[in-house]
């Protein structure tokens, strides 16, 4: 078996205080497809600076293959040392490499090469920093968050872009569709340590879940055996007149064991806080039309918006996806037409760049708003402190700058402002950047629970298939079609994606000047290929579950582990696997019976 081309082992790093990382291990091999996965501030992001060779460990060695090229692209990349984008882009190319891939790159991501990085925006920025790490072609590629800040085309482009090309690939991302299309292997870094599955992200929430079953059960089964010795310590040693010291001993151990076990990371617990109902229709848009200057973002354009819909705005960036929701929420005058919003709107809004948060002001300043050491959530007073806990702050952060804490942290301290507010209208713009996975499912059941309305802006695929009711979906030249479901529902209604390639700023000001382009023709018919996916699908499903509940029946052994870790093992990868071949099926005959009832009218 050939060496790896990077390998980390018994890596350990602290800041001064508990260690981060201890124990963590990473080998990448030639082409291999690797994702990193685990809870904010759980050290993945470390953990990949330490692979990319800009931090050094406390302890443990760090190996790379002689002569192996690594690129590493950041969460938020410095360009202020370059003129231009393409000086940056071409800086990163060594000796061999193709100049005029850097070129192609950066077209293909919608720039031209001569924007100043003062002049770039958050997506901009992100876009060059990927043309950078992408162009050398290098053999291990370390991506932290590369979808943060693009719009659904980029990130099909990139996604597309990735598969193509021969580097190994070690990925930090929260988009699970990104994720599953692009991963084979899977490391968990939790609580210090790392954990490998050999198979993609589809199948680590199951075995993850498998992991910290079995931990809680071997948890219960100490507190047992304490609960035992207690007992035998109170009865048992009077009743002999006489201590075992050895008993008493083992005692202290089992005590000192259950104490310095480490626990899973607690769990944000999210509500909303609901005001009263709203009226039954919550927005109506009559012709509604905005330009600005010569380009239109909003052309003619109507829709009606009912108590307890859940409404999401797709398109590119620029597309007018903010304008647009300005409008809907009253915020933005319309050029033409009207927009009637409903009676006793509640509404709360949370925007994507974090602009609200002052950097200097304290956490505990950011959610009191100033007043005092409470928060007011549902119309009662709750201890900050307590409210902290509920998003997984500690109180050491309490009195910390919000300067200090991380995108993900800065993520859920605006979550926490707009929960604590009662609504009955949610108005949410990119509510899932940089939240951890976990933060995001329990996002998405808030959502589901919330008894009031909901407008969203982003670009998380998997995210609006679980939470939308309908998309919106911008088609160009100021045109937004309406269509039922979320965004996997889209595609099959439309019958095509949206455009995976970019295009250059120059080429889109001549467009803007034209008119918009037919969209390509829908099928009339399924293909045979599709006919007998559908009717095939369904057994293929019933079959799976069969297989689940075979193993579900064979982990209910709760002494399986313990007496045959190899079969335990097994089960839970087979178990895991499963789960994700009949989810796959289950999403691919939902997205054909939709395509077929589109198709037959």
């Amino acid at each position: 078996m050939a060496p790896p081309l990077l390998a980390l082992q018994d890596i350990r790093l602290s800041f001064g205080g508990p260690s981060l990382i201890e124990n963590a291990a990473l080998t990448v091999s030639a082409g291999e497809r690797l994702c990193l996965v685990g809870r904010n501030g759980s050290g993945k992001s470390t953990l990949l600076k330490i692979a990319a060779g800009l931090v050094e460990a406390d302890s443990g060695t760090r190996f790379l293959q002689p002569g192996t090229t690594v690129r590493y692209l950041a969460q938020e990349p410095d360009l202020s040392a370059f003129a231009t984008t393409r000086t940056y882009v071409e800086a990163g190319l060594g000796p061999g490499d193709d100049p005029h891939r850097a070129t192609r790159l950066l077209e293909s991501l919608g720039l031209t090469g001569e924007e100043t990085p003062k002049s770039l925006s958050g997506g901009e920025t992100r876009r060059a920093a990927l043309a950078e790490a992408l162009a050398p072609e290098p053999d291990v590629l370390l991506l932290d968050e590369p979808t943060n800040h693009l719009d659904l085309p980029a990130i099909e482009w990139l996604e597309e872009t990735l598969r193509s090309m021969r580097s190994a690939i070690v990925l930090i991302s929260h988009d699970r569709r990104f994720l599953e299309r692009l991963s084979r292997t899977t490391v968990w870094l939790d609580r210090g340590k790392t954990r490998r599955l050999d198979q993609g992200f589809s199948a680590f929430e199951g075995w993850r879940d498998a992991i910290l079953n079995e931990e809680e059960k071997e948890r219960e089964r100490l507190d047992r055996k304490i609960s035992q010795e207690i007992d035998w310590v109170r009865y048992g040693v009077t009743a002999r007149r006489k201590r075992n010291m050895g008993r008493l001993r083992k005692l202290e151990g089992l005590r000192t064991e259950r104490r310095e076990q480490r626990r899973a990371v607690g769990e944000v617990k999210f509500g909303a806080a609901v005001g009263d109902l709203s009226g039954k229709l919550v927005v109506e848009a009559f012709g509604v039309s905005k330009a600005y200057d010569e380009r239109v973002i909003v052309r003619d354009f109507s829709t009606r918006i009912l108590r307890g819909d859940r409404i999401a705005l797709v398109g590119a960036n620029g597309a007018g996806k903010t304008t647009l929701l300005g409008l809907l929420t009253g915020a933005i005058k319309p050029d033409e037409g009207r927009v009637k919003l409903g009676t006793n709107l509640e509404m709360v809004t949370l925007d994507q760049r974090r602009e609200s948060l002052d950097p200097t002001t304290t956490l505990s300043a950011a959610l009191t708003e100033g007043r005092g050491d409470s928060v007011i959530v549902n119309g009662e007073a709750r201890h900050v402190i307590g409210y902290m806990r509920d998003f997984l702050f500690t109180p050491e952060q309490a009195r910390a700058p919000i300067s200090a804490l991380s995108g993900g942290e800065r993520g859920r301290l605006m979550l926490a402002r707009a929960l604590a507010k009662t609504s009955n209208l949610l108005v949410l713009d990119e509510p899932t950047n940089d939240l951890d996975l976990e933060t995001l499912d329990l996002l998405e059941e808030m959502l589901d629970d919330y008894a009031g309305t909901i407008l969203l802006v982003s670009h998380d695929r998997d995210f609006l298939d679980r939470v939308a009711t309908s998309v919106i979906v911008a088609e160009g030249d100021g045109t937004w079609t309406d269509y039922a479901g979320g965004y996997t529902d889209m595609i099959a209604q439309r019958g095509e994606a949206a455009p995976a390639r970019l295009i250059a700023k120059s080429e889109r000001k001549d467009e803007a000047k034209a008119p918009a382009a037919p969209r390509a023709a829908q099928k009339v018919k399924l293909s045979f290929k599709q006919k007998h996916a559908l009717e095939t699908l369904p057994k293929r499903i019933a079959t799976l579950e069969t297989e689940i509940a075979t193993l579900g029946a064979v982990l209910q052994d709760g002494n399986l582990f313990a007496r045959d870790r190899k079969r335990f093992d097994t089960a839970t990868a087979r178990m895991s696997a499963a789960q994700a071949e009949r989810d796959a099926a289950e999403e691919e005959w939902l997205t054909l019976e939709m395509l077929r009832e589109t198709l037959e009218g």
